[in-house]
């Protein structure tokens, strides 16, 4: 991380499943003592029990506080780690719920994945939204975007 950020682009760190949001400060020191000035911090759950991640979305709040730019990934906050036995699951139909929700909360940006087919993606398919859905939620999202900045 600290060689990414001596490079002065932009360093997107996606925080660990494990990891509270205020221990992110931290890997944002570690960044800027680096060099790093564009550090972009990034949620996409935590691990809780048996195959379950949970957002949090005071988490968000938490993380802005660092002076860094937070970003929702709102695919991978949706699976479910060896959900399938041999592979991971997910819950495609709740990406724009905690799309909206972190966009409501006052995120700088949303992080998603997306396939023409996903049910045929060599990976991340169960958390990835079909193409055919984006045009829709970016619409939504920059509803909400709007309605939080007046």
């Amino acid at each position: 991380m600290q060689a990414a950020a001596r490079t002065d682009r932009v360093l997107h760190v996606k925080k660990g499943q494990f990891v509270s949001p205020w221990d992110m400060a931290s890997v944002v020191e570690k960044a800027r003592a680096a060099g790093g000035r564009k550090v972009l911090l990034c949620e996409r759950g935590a691990s809780f029990g048996y195959n379950r991640l949970v957002n949090d979305m005071t988490g968000l709040a938490d993380m802005r506080a660092l002076g860094c730019p937070v970003v929702m990934d709102a695919t991978h906050s949706v699976q479910i780690p060896s959900g399938k036995g041999t592979s991971s699951d997910g819950r495609r139909d709740m990406i724009p719920l905690l799309a909206r929700a972190a966009m409501a909360v006052g995120v700088d940006g949303v992080f998603l994945e997306t396939h023409p087919k996903p049910e045929e993606a060599l990976c991340d398919g169960p958390s990835s939204l079909p193409l055919a859905e984006m045009e829709a939620l970016l619409v939504q999202l920059q509803k909400i975007w709007r309605a939080i900045q007046s």
